[in-house]
């Protein structure tokens, strides 16, 4: 078996995503901390959206808190690796990408783990009602974004792109 990449142009693209994603989610966190520093009860940006320090020891939504960050670190970095052994078979640039930003994103995770034994986190959305009671969504990070709209552009390539594939092929 011989190790190839189907089209370097856009597995390029992939990496550049990957790299990209770990830059602008590391830096944001660092000057998220750096202020937060001086704000310990977060800032309030929106009534509806506010910066905090959340620190996540499992993954989404804090699933596996208890599981080690090394076996979490060691998870995310082989899903990594999976990732962009399947960007050199990818042949599409939508694809590509959401291959890139979540390989991105989990490895900014992976940093995160590493340096600290947990993830950073500070976006926190939440609904506050008449009564004064908060719900809030779980707080998140660029790095989680960038998972979450990878995913997003994967499916949508599922669902729709291949639909035309079909269409065509059979004509």
């Amino acid at each position: 078996m011989t190790f190839g990449i189907a089209d370097r142009r856009i597995f390029r693209l992939g990496l550049i995503a990957v790299v990209a994603i770990i830059a602008a989610d590391q830096i944001s966190k660092a000057v998220i901390m750096s202020i937060l520093e001086q704000h310990p009860f977060g800032i309030s940006v929106l009534p509806v959206f506010s910066l905090v320090t959340a620190w996540n020891t499992g993954v989404s939504f804090s699933m596996f808190r208890k599981m080690p960050s090394e076996a979490l670190s060691g998870f995310a970095i082989l899903v990594s690796l999976a990732l962009v052994y399947w960007l050199t078979r990818v042949e599409n640039r939508l694809i590509a990408l959401g291959i890139g930003l979540i390989a991105g994103g989990a490895l900014g995770n992976v940093i995160d783990r590493l340096r600290f034994g947990a993830v950073f986190d500070f976006l926190d959305f939440y609904i506050r009602t008449g009564d004064g009671k908060e719900y809030h969504w779980p707080a998140f990070n660029l790095a989680d974004s960038s998972i979450f709209v990878g995913v997003v552009l994967l499916l949508f390539d599922g669902l729709f792109h291949r639909v035309d594939r079909a269409k065509t092929e059979h004509s």
